[in-house]
């Protein structure tokens, strides 16, 4: 029944006329080129951020475990989050950046793909992952950490075009 197709109802693209949840054929669109960028932060202590800097953590590297959390998370991303399609995942690459006031880390999740969907989702993905992992790893030194502000940034590929945040997103 071509009515109850999502494609064929305006509003959310992931729920049928009747209400039900389905997963959006893409199979007419064509594949194009994707990036997805995404950052986040974890607000820590001073203490915690220390002990991050000077690599004193009893479970190991923390940024480099967190990265190899965000590339997998990237990579498992429709397994995680309920109607994302599958997608071959050419590139994946997380950034860290210490910061003093606040004290924390800034994390960036940059996800290519070759695709008819976007890697939007990915890339959120990866910056969770990421922050969780950093949270994991630093708790014994603070359970108050704050894991925040993951946000989309920017955009590319597809029929919607691209899309920058801001001003300051643009530049990166």
């Amino acid at each position: 029944m071509a009515e109850d197709r999502p494609e064929n109802k305006p509003g959310l693209s992931h729920v049928d006329a009747q209400g039900r949840l389905s997963m959006v054929d893409v199979s007419p669109k064509g594949v194009t080129r994707r990036l997805g960028v995404a950052r986040g932060r974890v607000t820590m202590s001073p203490e915690a951020l220390e002990a991050l800097r000077s690599g004193r953590t009893a479970k190991g590297n923390v940024l480099e475990a967190a990265r190899l959390a965000g590339i997998m998370a990237a990579k498992e991303t429709s397994r995680l989050i309920p109607l994302c399609h599958p997608l071959p995942v050419d590139h994946v690459r997380l950034d860290f950046q210490l910061t003093d006031d606040p004290p924390g880390v800034a994390i960036e999740a940059r996800v290519a793909a070759e695709a008819r969907t976007g890697v939007e989702m990915e890339a959120l993905t990866a910056v969770s992952l990421a922050g969780l992992t950093i949270y994991d790893m630093l708790k014994a030194v603070d359970k108050t950490m704050v894991i925040s502000e993951i946000r989309l940034v920017k955009k590319s590929g597809g029929r919607s075009g691209d899309f920058v945040r801001n001003q300051e997103d643009a530049a990166s």
